[in-house]
C-alpha cells in the first residue's frame, strides 16, 4: 500500500512523468521476472495469467452488472 504522501505526489506528476516513471520500473523489474530456473520463471508467468484472468473476469461481472442496472433504470422510465 502507498503512503497517502506518495500517492499525492505521484498525482501531481504530468502524464509523461508518470509515464516515464512506469517505463523506467519496466527496464528495472523486467529482468527479475525472467531470472531463474525456467521452472520457476513459467510459474511466476502462471501466476500472472491467472491474476489478470481473474481481474478481467471481475471487470467483466461488474460491466455486466453496470449494464443490466442501466437496463432496468431505462425501462423504469
Amino acid at each position: 500500500m502507498l503512503s497517502p504522501e506518495t500517492l499525492e505526489r505521484y498525482r501531481q506528476m504530468s502524464l509523461s512523468e508518470r509515464l516515464g516513471l512506469v517505463l523506467q520500473m519496466i527496464r528495472d523489474e523486467t529482468p527479475l521476472l525472467l531470472a531463474g530456473p525456467p521452472e520457476v520463471v513459467d510459474r511466476r508467468f502462471e501466476l500472472l495469467r491467472r491474476e489478470n484472468d481473474l481481474r478481467n473476469q471481475a471487470m467483466l461481472e461488474g460491466l455486466a452488472r453496470a449494464k443490466a442496472l442501466h437496463e432496468r433504470t431505462k425501462q423504469s422510465n
